[in-house]
């Protein structure tokens, strides 16, 4: 957990302003939708920041920040994996790739996506869905 959230200001000087109105939107169309915890830690290794989404324990995804570059993760189970299989062919041909080429650990496959603007969001709004139905009106 980190002691202090980066403000606005902070981010924006990090990834840049094009990727923090990226962020921004990416954060809003997610809050539009789920209910959820916001939980700001520091990124590992890689990241500088990690700002996750949890409900009852479940994570549904993750945003990281670092210099010029923010990513969006999302893990997926055995059920998701199946379910986004089978519909695989109806998303975009960068978020195959990445599907093919992420590791599959014990507890699931972790894709990250490295987003440099809005195109891929259609399809990280159907990526959430297999996840978790949202649960706002």
């Amino acid at each position: 957990m980190l002691d202090k959230a980066p403000t606005n200001d902070e981010l924006t000087a990090l990834i840049g302003k094009p990727l923090f109105e990226a962020w921004t939107a990416l954060c809003d169309m997610i809050e539009q939708k789920y209910d959820m915890e916001h939980l700001w830690n520091n990124g590992g290794k890689a990241w500088e920041y990690e700002y996750k989404y949890r409900r009852g324990g479940k994570t549904l995804c993750a945003l990281y920040a670092k210099e010029n570059c923010f990513g969006f993760m999302i893990i997926f189970g055995k059920d998701e994996r199946t379910k986004f299989e089978i519909d695989k062919q109806n998303y975009s041909l960068e978020v195959q790739k990445v599907y093919d080429e992420s590791k599959t650990y014990h507890d699931g496959k972790w894709m990250m996506f490295e987003l440099i603007d809005t195109s891929l969001f259609e399809d990280m709004e159907k990526l959430l869905l297999i996840k978790r139905r949202t649960n706002k009106k």
